[in-house]
């Protein structure tokens, strides 16, 4: 199966956060699966660190450089259809980083690793 992470998924994996579901460690750690991080989440995981709202002990490029290749993750670029196919969904979900994951999902037609019940409100397959 093919997944993509959310944000907040990647980060917990990557910290062994307890907040992560066994499920949803379970599908990341089956070698199985196909494992993807949207360029979107690295992004806004870049804008976090840069407004200090999230401490990484290290710059966000050095942990993805290591982390991403070290847990099999793959980087979804976003594409110009993923990018302009957030003007036609419905504004259930207001943060533009899911709205762009989201609008990956569905064109992709793979499922979303995520805590967030917002994204039961698409045409998403959630799995935690």
């Amino acid at each position: 199966m093919i997944l993509l992470l959310d944000t907040h998924t990647l980060l917990w994996f990557l910290r062994d956060d307890p907040l992560l579901s066994i499920a949803a460690k379970s599908f990341i750690e089956d070698s199985q699966n196909r494992k993807l991080v949207s360029v979107a989440s690295c992004w806004e995981i870049s804008i976090k660190v840069g407004l200090r709202k999230l401490d990484l002990a290290e710059t966000s490029r050095t942990l993805l450089e290591r982390e991403l290749p070290k847990n099999n993750f793959e980087l979804l670029p976003i594409s110009l259809g993923h990018a302009t196919a957030v003007e036609t969904l419905p504004q259930h979900h207001k943060d533009p980083f899911d709205r762009l994951l989201i609008a990956q999902s569905i064109i992709e037609d793979i499922p979303l690793v995520s805590v967030d019940e917002k994204f039961d409100a698409y045409p998403v397959t959630r799995l935690w």
